[in-house]
């Protein structure tokens, strides 16, 4: 018998894997009667002992050898046995095998699920799609009388975190304060982690401080949830917090997340700071470390020190390439970007949508038409990458300053996405630059349509209407804005300066040094006007005389950001600037003329790019 019995199952082990296959590919048939496993299947010289069962279901690598374990569990009568159950459920229901409808028909098939089982598939359920069934499932884990432990709360909590429910995320926390969870520090990182994707970053940070001990972790999510809040200063100054902290030490999450500050600060002397720290505790060859510093050091306009970190990279990715060309673009070294994108192509690496966004917004600073077009073309047509509303943008915006701004209009109603703000806002720019005033009448009523009108939008029709000289329609729009609650917001210009972040607007006077700032800015001015520089009425939207005109020009933000720099650095130091709004003629007629008479290299990044003001000149020449 022994003989027969060995014989039919060596002959049919591959109908058997194939059954067995089909059985899991439908997913309508559950093994409860299996016939045992051939003599040849990896688990027949494993599975003698219990400790030899466990390391198979944990080494197994392939879905037929999942279902030839289960039902050698079946057979052996282990599947009730919670240790074999919860190990078989971890290693179906988490990656890398994550098929939550194999798991869930697993784990239904327990008598009594315990905490350790609702956890894994609660977990599982939080990094799927589907993040509504953990939730649902730790409600009905309640429901059957079960109690939950940290991880089972830091679990569902994450599930809260990707559906949006905040009351949800509510309810976890009183049960963590009932159970008496609350010092944990895992559970209470999630809980921050909850607290900052819902915007209440104030209670984000009750959290932190209410913590016992902190871990990097914790760290992490605290400058992530400054970031999320536009409290970027306050995020770099968390680096400076947990390096004198003797719990822990920056990681190379930190890092990344620094590095993003940095760049949205115009941070360069912090940025270099986190560069050094990098090189220095061995995160500086991570190719995810060198992307962040490509874009940090390109979005604070050192576009040489962003190449030189692409150059020594030993491996470039796609994302690497995009930054750079992106990096080049922003800065405008448009050819360059253009002949990056073509190496990278030499090189063996394909591009994607965000290296194509990079390539037209090169072609767009640069004034480039015709290879904006075929860039544009040959994203579909070459390399099958159907264009999105960012790509659209772009088009537009190079055909707007262009002053195709009628072509642009047309391409903007004929486009296959439906557009959004932002590409009418494009659009309403280019009715600026060549005074389109009927035309930008219409791209503000589409903006009324999306209900998407700011204040911003007004400002540019503004501006329309003042180049103009219609200053009734001036009167009108300002009328019309007074009665809708909309508020311009001043615009704001940053400069570092050892390492603090100084801020200014238009008419400030809340800096500590604003008298000796001032009567800089006086002297800069006086110094400009003898080598023949005037201010440009046409940015003033004022109807005042030209003289009121100049003095109320006097003191934009970006003049108080360039003065503090003269007076603050020694002569022959780089000024750099950020602006959170477009920067106007007057301020870049400005900025020039001080880069010729104060022999200093001036650079000033705003909201669309960056202006390098080199000997009198800009590197956009005079083009944004």
């Amino acid at each position: 018998m022994r003989a027969i019995s060995s014989r039919r199952i060596s002959i049919s082990p591959f109908r058997y894997l194939s059954s067995l296959a089909a059985a899991r590919v439908d997913h309508h048939h559950h093994p409860q009667c299996i016939h045992p496993a051939p003599t040849n299947s990896p688990i027949h010289l494993h599975t003698e002992k219990p400790e030899g069962l466990i390391s198979l279901i944990k080494s197994s690598s392939e879905n037929s050898h999942l279902l030839q374990i289960h039902a050698r569990l079946i057979r052996k009568t282990l599947f009730q046995d919670p240790f074999f159950f919860s190990a078989f459920l971890f290693r179906v229901a988490l990656p890398p095998f994550h098929d939550l409808t194999y798991a869930f028909r697993v784990f239904s098939k327990s008598e009594k699920p315990n905490v350790f089982m609702y956890n894994i598939m609660i977990r599982a359920y939080a990094m799927s799609d589907s993040p509504i069934k953990g939730f649902q499932l730790y409600q009905g884990m309640l429901r059957s009388g079960v109690s939950p432990n940290s991880l089972t709360s830091s679990f569902v909590t994450n599930c809260c975190i990707k559906i949006g429910s905040f009351f949800g995320g509510i309810q976890i926390q009183a049960r963590i304060l009932r159970d008496g969870h609350h010092s944990d520090g895992r559970l209470l990182t999630t809980l921050m982690d909850f607290y900052s994707s819902n915007e209440e970053y104030s209670e984000a940070c009750k959290v932190f401080d209410e913590m016992s001990h902190r871990d990097t972790v914790a760290w992490n999510v605290l400058i992530s949830c400054y970031l999320r809040n536009r409290r970027t200063r306050d995020a770099l100054r968390v680096f400076d917090m947990i390096r004198s902290s003797s719990e822990c030490q920056p990681d190379e999450v930190t890092c990344l997340l620094l590095l993003q500050a940095c760049a949205n600060l115009n941070a360069l002397a912090y940025g270099e700071g986190v560069h050094r720290y990098c090189e220095e505790h061995g995160f500086d060859k991570a190719i995810n470390i060198c992307n962040a510093l490509i874009t940090m050091y390109s979005r604070c306009g050192c576009i040489e020190k962003a190449f030189e970190v692409f150059k020594g990279m030993a491996k470039k990715d796609v994302v690497s390439w995009s930054a750079m060309i992106s990096g080049l673009a922003s800065n405008g070294y448009g050819r360059d970007a253009i002949e990056a994108f073509s190496e990278m192509q030499r090189s063996g690496v394909s591009p994607d949508d965000q290296t194509f966004t990079g390539v037209l917004n090169a072609c767009s600073h640069s004034g480039l038409l015709d290879e904006g077009r075929m860039f544009f073309n040959s994203m579909s047509e070459e390399f099958g990458i159907p264009p999105n509303i960012h790509h659209y943008g772009c088009v537009v915006d190079l055909m707007g300053r262009a002053g195709l701004v009628e072509e642009a209009y047309n391409l903007v109603s004929s486009m296959k996405v439906k557009p959004d703000a932002t590409i009418w806002r494009t659009l309403l720019g280019a009715c600026r630059i060549h005074r389109q005033a009927d035309l930008g009448e219409q791209v503000i009523e589409h903006l009324i349509e999306l209900k998407a009108q700011e204040a911003g939008d007004y400002v540019l029709l503004l501006n329309i209407y003042s180049s103009l000289g219609d200053w009734d329609k001036v009167i009108n729009v300002r009328k019309i804005m007074k009665e809708r609650g909309i508020q311009t917001t001043p615009a704001c210009s940053t400069i570092e300066f050892k390492g603090e972040i100084h801020e200014f607007v238009a008419n400030d006077f809340s800096h500590p040094r604003k008298t000796k700032i001032y009567e800089m800015l006086d002297e800069i001015n006086q110094q400009l006007r003898i080598a023949g520089y005037v201010a440009e009425p046409m940015s003033e939207l004022h109807n005042v005389g030209v003289e009121e005109k100049q003095i109320a020009l006097s003191y934009h933000s970006e003049k108080l950001a360039i003065a503090f720099g003269v007076l603050s650095t020694p002569p022959g130091t780089p000024i750099r600037v950020a602006k959170d709004l477009r920067i106007c003629v007057d301020c870049h007629n400005f900025a020039k003329m001080l880069s010729a008479v104060y022999n200093r290299e001036v650079v000033i990044r705003d909201r669309n790019r960056f202006h390098h003001f080199r000997e009198g000149r800009c590197s956009c020449n005079d083009y944004w």
